[in-house]
């Protein structure tokens, strides 16, 4: 059973993050050409939306939007219990030539971004891939870096960061949670 150990972001302090990864992701692509979003399912998709929804308020452009499930791309799928349920990807355009922004809730260890970039590779090879998240945790062990953040919290690698999101939760915010057995 997880316990709520801090409250690090509410619902407007994810607004204004996703807000300004928005302008970031903008500005260091000189505008929207050729660019789509590529959303992580659970929470990833989710902030895929939001971000494509900015982008058409600030720039009155429509960015292409597609989610997807990491599941078969694992590098850990023997040692899961039980049956493996994938949910699919949905990417409806071509992503040949595109500036991808990937996006996640959480990144870690950057395993979920390997195996990410990896399904989009089975779709096609982009122009670029840069990677959106909301919160950098740290302890990578995989050489991989987010080039928009939302923000970064220095975790334990016995605590687990909580993203909530309406759509899924109920609310949106983050927080630092840890097993009430090492609280």
């Amino acid at each position: 059973m997880l316990m709520i150990k801090s409250e690090i972001m509410d619902e407007a302090a994810v607004r204004r993050s996703m807000t300004r990864i928005t302008h970031e992701i903008i500005e260091r692509n000189r505008g929207t050409a050729d660019l789509c979003i590529i959303g992580i399912r659970r929470r990833g998709a989710v902030l895929a939306d939001i971000l494509a929804a900015n982008i058409d308020k600030f720039e009155a452009v429509k960015v292409p939007v597609a989610y997807i499930d990491i599941t078969m791309y694992r590098d850990d799928l023997t040692e899961l219990p039980g049956e493996i349920r994938t949910v699919g990807n949905s990417i409806p355009f071509d992503v040949a030539g595109k500036r991808v922004i990937l996006v996640d809730d959480v990144i870690y260890t950057g395993r979920t971004a390997r195996a990410a970039i990896e399904a989009i590779f089975s779709h096609g090879r982009p122009s670029s891939i840069q990677l959106a998240v909301l919160i950098d945790r740290g302890h990578r062990e995989l050489p991989i870096r987010p080039d928009f953040v939302g923000k970064n919290i220095p975790t334990s690698k016995e605590e687990v960061v909580s993203v909530r999101v309406d759509e899924y939760d109920g609310s949106t915010g983050v927080c630092i949670c840890a097993d009430q057995k090492d609280a």
